[in-house]
């Protein structure tokens, strides 16, 4: 445990036990305030954002690993240019903040001018998508998950593809599409085959789902042609966000062999606007499952790499008022963890760039309410999901509203994650 996860620690700023935001998380991201200006980064502490370029232009965030650099890393539109310093640095940062909003550390917390200029209430900011995405990478690292589809798809006893249990299986991506909490999508047009129908038809999915899914982000990338090793991926994993792979499963029945996912994915993918570092994850680091047969040594961990983080999956119904719970699940299910799918991802020499983002697919559990994704939860429509008003759901409507949350529980104190959400709107005509 380092000193910025001590649970004994305060802030001068008031946060309540079941905030996401303790001193002990100090997740970063982009905000601007409403009374506007620039985009500029800053740390979620309570129900306050804590402007770093303020802190930045007054001389209050000089650490070792930062000086010199001749430019400015925080009044920018993205994390990228820190993300890029390295892990030091951001360990440097985060301890230097830490002391800044301790209860008995004067410098913020008695100037009331700087006070002023420093902290904006978090309902008077809009938070913007906090890194400029180069590529991004969706894993399938769920065995839960997985198998359950696979079942739908071969029967129980070819559930899992020959080379599942082996390697990390992915496919790439569209960053283009990613987008920040609070950005409604609409319902996908593309190809579809119905049932027994001779031919496949042109127009707007009639079976969305959401995937209940967490992001790593690169820091440092890789040099093309050298591999990351699984004991130095953490260097590289900058922090970690919610997901929402939002998916067209009838675009995706259709399309998907023999190259895999395209337009039932790349429509839209949401992710929550704060980054939790992996030091706020320390004291949550926990064994992942047992793999066997054991990986090839390349993926082979030789510590835990796995996260104790509570997940959660919410519907608000369109025309209710309160949403639901229906996915009770946790990140330390996943069969392949984020270091196992950084080293494979450039173990052939592939070159990971700054702000990557690497998901983990849906994250499934093996206790019922822990399905992921609506496919799971229905068996591909043919169990209807019973929503307390009465109504049932096989897949979305439109209307409906799905919200994902995350945190770890410490003693007295939650790191969270706060939360994506988005509405699903009408197809465009």
């Amino acid at each position: 445990m380092t000193d910025t996860t001590d649970p004994r620690l305060r802030s001068f700023i008031p946060v309540s036990p079941d905030s996401h935001f303790p001193i002990q998380n100090l997740p970063l991201g982009v905000f601007v305030p409403q009374t506007g200006g620039a985009p500029r980064v800053g740390v979620a502490i309570g129900d306050e954002i804590l402007d770093l370029s303020v802190l930045e232009r007054r001389g209050l965030l000089t650490v070792p690993t930062l000086s010199g650099r001749g430019q400015t890393l925080f009044d920018r539109d993205s994390l990228n240019a820190f993300m890029a310093c390295g892990r030091q640095a951001w360990r440097d940062l985060r301890a230097r903040i830490s002391l800044l909003l301790r209860h008995d550390a004067p410098p913020l917390r008695d100037d009331a001018a700087l006070r002023r200029e420093a902290f904006v209430p978090m309902r008077d900011a809009e938070l913007l998508l906090p890194v400029e995405i180069g590529d991004y990478t969706d894993f399938y690292s769920s065995r839960e998950h997985a198998s359950n589809v696979g079942a739908m798809l071969r029967g129980p006893e070819n559930a899992l593809m020959p080379n599942w249990l082996h390697l990390p299986v992915a496919y790439h991506g569209r960053a283009s599409s990613v987008v920040v909490s609070g950005t409604d999508l609409r319902r996908p047009h593309g190809q579809t085959k119905p049932e027994n129908a001779a031919a496949p038809i042109f127009g707007p999915s009639r079976s969305v789902d959401f995937e209940l899914e967490m992001g790593m982000f690169v820091g440092p990338g890789n040099a093309l042609g050298a591999p990351i090793e699984i004991d130095r991926a953490g260097e590289h994993i900058f922090g970690l966000a919610l997901v929402n792979d939002w998916s067209a499963r009838d675009i995706q029945k259709w399309e998907y062999v023999p190259l895999g996912p395209f337009l039932a994915k790349n429509f839209g993918t949401s992710i929550s606007p704060w980054i939790v570092s992996l030091e706020a994850l320390e004291p949550f680091r926990c064994a992942g499952p047992r793999q066997d047969p054991p990986p090839l040594p390349y993926l082979c961990c030789h510590r835990d790499a796995a996260y104790d983080i509570h997940l959660e999956v919410l519907l608000q119904a369109a025309g209710t008022n309160e949403p639901v719970r229906i996915c009770a699940s946790n990140l330390r299910y996943l069969y392949w963890n984020f270091c196992q799918q950084v080293a494979h991802h450039t173990c052939n020499g592939c070159n990971l760039r700054t702000g990557d983002l690497l998901a983990t697919g849906t994250i499934s559990g093996p206790t019922p309410g822990s399905s992921g994704c609506l496919l799971e939860m229905t068996t591909g429509g043919r169990n209807p999901l019973a929503l307390p008003n009465g109504s049932t759901r096989t897949f979305l409507e439109d209307g409906d509203r799905v919200t994902m949350t995350g945190w770890c529980q410490g003693d007295g104190y939650r790191i969270g994650f706060g939360e994506v959400t988005g509405t699903l709107l009408p197809a465009r005509s």
